[in-house]
């Protein structure tokens, strides 16, 4: 697999691109709620928070938020999923909430893929015997999600992408970094070339007035996703942190067909 491109790594981007915030583990108010952390090597922990639903044999999400996000962020987001008969577990990114480091993009897949190779066990450890294992992945976490599902698909029961981009240069482009000299080089991110490989069921949702990441960045992973079972939903009226606000019943309705509990 190609490695993420080091012009990634400039400091101007990473201040621009990773915004983390800390947390204090053991805070959450969500009944039943885990937190804990995975060691990626070099002294570097990644934290999670566990929003377990009712029944030990829902099927689990593994969730990778946005850049402004926390784990803990998502106290009040997981009792959508969780009742609907759905656990959630989300990862952090380092410097992010309880985890240690200082983020870059060329640590970001990898930390995600060790975080989902323990995946497995941090369930078991929870006493949860899910049905099903899903990813999942929102703006920055898209690429998280993706990677982690084209690493080994065999594992996943279906792919979620929220507001995902399907272009790294042109993201950064938007986010008022223009990179010299990009122009014909590999980002190493790949995002589209990993998500034509894939051929689980994939559910891209995005707001149809987001312009941090537009939507036709949604439709290109669409377009490029392999898999015979795709859904292409985007919401009216949304933008890029405005999905759920404005197409909650929806989103979740979307979500319940894809993990199988609607």
């Amino acid at each position: 697999m190609n490695e993420v491109n080091p012009l990634l790594d400039d400091p101007r981007i990473l201040n621009v691109l990773f915004h983390p915030r800390l947390a204090r583990a053991g805070s959450s108010h969500f009944p039943g709620a885990r937190d804990g952390s995975v060691d990626v090597g070099e002294g570097v922990v990644i934290g999670w928070r566990l929003f377990p639903a009712d029944d030990t044999t829902a099927p689990v999400l593994l969730y990778f938020h946005g850049n402004g996000e926390l784990a803990a962020d998502y106290d009040s987001v997981a009792s959508l999923y969780a009742e609907r008969g759905i656990s959630l577990l989300v990862a952090d990114y380092r410097g992010y909430g309880w985890s240690t480091g200082q983020p870059t993009v060329t640590a970001l897949l990898g930390d995600a893929r060790a975080v989902a190779d323990a995946f497995p066990r941090l369930l078991a450890e929870a006493g949860l015997e899910p049905r099903g294992l899903f990813v999942m992945g929102r703006s920055l976490g898209s690429a998280c999600a993706i990677d982690v599902a084209a690493q080994d698909e065999n594992r996943w029961d279906g792919l979620m992408i929220e507001s995902g981009f399907a272009h790294t240069f042109a993201l950064m482009a938007r986010l008022g970094l223009r990179i010299p000299g990009v122009e014909g080089q590999d980002d190493g991110v790949n995002s589209l070339d990993k998500i034509a490989r894939l051929s689980l069921p994939t559910l891209i949702i995005h707001g149809k007035l987001d312009i941090l990441i537009p939507a036709s960045e949604g439709k290109a992973l669409y377009e490029a996703c392999g898999s015979s079972e795709k859904r292409l939903l985007l919401i009216p009226m949304a933008g890029h942190n405005s999905v759920l606000a404005y197409g909650r019943k929806a989103y979740m309705q979307a979500i319940g067909e894809w993990t199988g509990v609607a």
